[in-house]
């Protein structure tokens, strides 16, 4: 055992999530170090290569917003680009990015490397400890460094397990070392860890795929970027396919189901709900005479094609039969066989909603070590961990995002309040506020929170104060404009479903029908000014939805109120006169910090809530 060198934090862990704590801190300026098991693999892709997607894509504009690095990398790596939900409201339409999985880690590599205060290092932690005030970890080559805080962003690197059929060994992501000593350490230090599990599908060979007897997806026309930055401009490179499976398929699976350690019980794990293997898929929707199969590229300088949706642990040769089975894949190569993966992570309700541990100052966890799945997830977590690492360290108020501000708000509330069952996946529907929480004005809600805590720069900063100044200015214009009746615009509002004008119309009055918009108004608006095209966006949202969003608006305000009164680390529940048994049960299990968060806890009911208030304003002082 040797002392080595010291920091202010130490992120453990150089996924999507360590990557986001570790620049978070470094550019707070705290002296930080991610250490990880392969620099080979920063920010390594291990499931799909691809960035964003329904919910996602407003994690990364999110993250982006408040001065993370995901959407800036994945706009200078991405190979295809589109928006997705286009056919529905813009509440839920949500950018996916196809991207080089190889160009992007290299790229995050990179980063951390140049950004000062931060020390990037290849090294596997062992063991971590208290040291009276500090934080202790010990590397495999027995090295101790010290530190005030810890991020944990360990992924599934946790005492990680791989299974494929009847062969199960310990491996982290894509044969990597697993973090075993470490799992085992947390356990003695009395984190509360369960087992997860997640899957991978097999990467074929792009000369072996029948890409002609395959349904091509090309990307977007127009190409929208995940940074509010722009400092950089995605292109289509690549395309990507679509593939059906059959009959013969479902027949294959169901007669190797036996072979499975998904339904052989050898797999203790919970896997995800949303995201399921294809053997689950086959015994939970049988009735579907066919699954669809993304045949997805991953790099531009490489052959290795992805096939999304085809995630399994069933024995090698029998995922053979199964690719080969789909048309356009019949003579598909194997250059990697999908494989389930088995880790520890904690259950978050042990977490605060700055990603700090109760009973634990200064250990924070972040990314699917809370029990998440997916990158974006991760990002977001780590983002939050290591601000708020930061903050504490600098003396400053934490950062604390409520479910009215954000999906990541929404993220880490439901994590912290309500817990997980199973690997926990961002989706538009679990927020009650997504008419506002979109992810085309993600900058206006995020950007304040992020100059505050230190990530935005002054320039970013005085920029987005014009772009608001220029909606707000744009929004009064249409106001004040009127549209004058003529024979040609009423033929193009009548083929567009609504009725035509009766006199002069208020363009802000013809823009709240649902059919109209800025650009079938071009030819009749000539004193629109020479705005970027994402001002007319936002105007013409807020106004066509403005009635929605005041409604939205008068629920966050009340939702606010609870979220201001606060509750005591020590209070007692038992003490309450009132509470139901189950009540007392849950806030204690939970230890809410504010009212709001115990509304939205599970088994507390309104009843409960107001014995609880009535209770918190008698003992105020």
């Amino acid at each position: 055992m040797y002392t080595a060198e010291n920091y202010d934090v130490i992120v453990i862990g150089a996924g999507h999530a360590g990557i986001e704590a570790g620049l978070a801190c470094a550019r707070l300026g705290v002296k930080t170090a991610v250490f990880t098991v392969n620099l080979d693999w920063v920010g390594n892709m291990p499931c799909n290569p691809s960035i964003g997607g329904t919910s996602k894509g407003h994690l990364v504009r999110e993250i982006d917003a408040l001065g993370g690095e995901m959407g800036v990398a994945a706009d200078a790596n991405t190979l295809q680009s589109r928006m997705l939900n286009l056919g529905k409201g813009p509440a839920v339409h949500s950018l996916r990015a196809q991207i080089d999985r190889r160009a992007y880690s290299d790229y995050m590599k990179g980063v951390l490397e140049k950004q000062e205060n931060l020390y990037l290092r290849q090294g596997e932690i062992t063991d971590i400890t208290k040291d009276g005030d500090l934080w202790e970890v010990t590397t495999r080559l027995e090295a101790k460094h010290k530190a005030k805080a810890v991020i944990l962003a360990t992924g599934t690197f946790l005492a990680g397990r791989v299974y494929i059929g009847d062969v199960s060994y310990e491996s982290g992501p894509d044969g990597m070392f697993p973090a075993c000593a470490l799992a085992v350490s947390l356990k003695k230090l009395g984190v509360p860890t369960r087992r997860f599990k997640t899957g991978t599908p097999p990467r074929v060979n792009r000369r072996s795929v029948d890409t002609e007897a395959l349904e091509p997806q090309y990307g977007d026309e127009k190409i929208v970027s995940f940074s509010f930055s722009k400092k950089h401009s995605p292109q289509n490179k690549l395309p990507c396919y679509i593939a059906f499976t059959g009959e013969e398929t479902k027949r294959i699976i169901l007669d190797n189901l036996h072979r499975s350690p998904l339904y052989s019980g050898k797999i203790d794990g919970v896997g995800p709900r949303y995201c399921p293997s294809i053997e689950d898929k086959i015994v939970r929707f049988s009735e579907k005479e066919r699954h669809q199969i993304f045949v997805e590229p991953c790099g531009e300088k490489t052959d290795e094609m992805y096939l999304q949706g085809l995630s399994s642990s069933l024995p090698e040769d029998v995922q053979l039969k199964i690719v080969h089975s789909i048309p356009g894949l019949e003579k598909a190569e194997f250059l990697r066989t999908a494989y389930a993966i088995e880790y520890d992570c904690v259950d978050p309700l042990a977490l605060r909603q700055t990603l700090e541990f109760k009973g634990f100052e200064g250990l924070y966890g972040a990314g699917q070590f809370n029990g998440s799945s997916g990158y974006e997830e991760a990002a977001a977590q780590g983002l939050v961990a290591g601000i708020n690492a930061a903050l504490k360290i600098l003396g400053k108020e934490p950062m604390i995002l409520d479910r009215t501000t954000s999906y990541i708000g929404t993220l880490i509330d439901d994590l912290t309040t309500k817990g997980c069952a199973d690997p926990y996946r961002m989706m538009t529907s679990r927020s009650e506020y997504r008419l506002i929480l979109r992810q085309d004005n993600a900058d206006r809600r995020l950007t304040e929170y992020g100059y505050k805590a230190g990530l935005i720069s002054e320039e970013r900063y005085a920029a987005f104060r014009q772009k608001l100044e220029m909606i707000e200015a744009e929004k009064e214009r249409v106001k004040a404009v009127s549209i004058k009746k003529c024979d040609t615009l009423d033929a193009l509002l009548v083929s567009r479903g609504t009725v035509p004008l009766e006199k002069g119309l208020k363009m802000a009055e013809l823009l709240k029908r649902p059919c109209v918009d800025y650009d079938l108004l071009t030819d009749y608006d000539p004193e629109r000014p020479d705005y970027p095209p994402e001002i007319f966006e936002q105007v013409e949202i807020d106004i066509k939805y403005e009635g929605y969003i005041k409604r939205q608006e008068m629920q966050i305000k009340e939702m606010r109120r609870l979220e201001v009164q606060k509750i005591p680390d020590d209070i007692n529940y038992e003490e309450i006169t009132g509470l139901r048994l189950e009540a007392i049960e849950k806030l204690g299990k939970v230890r809410p910090e504010t009212v709001g968060q115990a509304s939205r806890i599970s088994g507390v009911s309104p009843a409960d809530i107001s014995v609880l208030t009535v209770y918190l304003s008698r003992h105020s002082h």
